[in-house]
């Protein structure tokens, strides 16, 4: 019998090196924004993908208050949050919620692509999202990452 000489590579922590990348919401739709902005916190956009460590770059989102929404998504959908008190439920449009807070709408949907565990909420703080064009982070000479429609 023949044995397989080759076995399966396990990266090590100290092996991860993890960049900068911005990413421009202007006229991209929404959802598809999400999946690969999730796909490069996980880091599955790497070769050396390895699932329970935390492989995937620093994402910074410019412009997120130019998000595209497609269909009837901004007057049907609609955010919930309940205050834990009686007749506290809040309902907040997607439309609305654009307005005010265009950073939350593209952190609730790219946190709705990670998978639900401890280490998707350890990679969500490495996403970064601002509504206009400007960005702090200038320092870490992040690289402009062109996303797909």
């Amino acid at each position: 019998m023949k044995t397989q000489d080759q076995k399966t590579y396990n990266m090590k922590l100290a092996e991860i090196d993890k960049e900068w990348l911005v990413v421009d919401a202007t006229d991209i739709p929404l959802g598809r924004l999400a999946t690969q902005i999730a796909g490069l916190l996980r880091g599955k956009h790497k070769p050396t993908f390895t699932a329970h460590l935390d492989m995937g770059d620093n994402v910074i989102v410019i412009n997120a208050a130019q998000v595209k929404l497609t269909g009837l998504k901004g007057q049907n959908k609609i955010y919930d949050h309940y205050s834990q008190f009686i007749g506290g439920l809040k309902r907040v449009p997607l439309q609305t919620m654009t307005q005010k807070h265009p950073e939350f709408v593209v952190t609730n949907a790219v946190r709705g692509m990670l998978p639900k565990n401890k280490l998707s909420r350890h990679q969500l703080k490495h996403l970064r999202v601002y509504p206009g064009s400007d960005h702090p982070h200038e320092a870490q000479l992040p690289r402009v990452h062109a996303v797909s429609v």
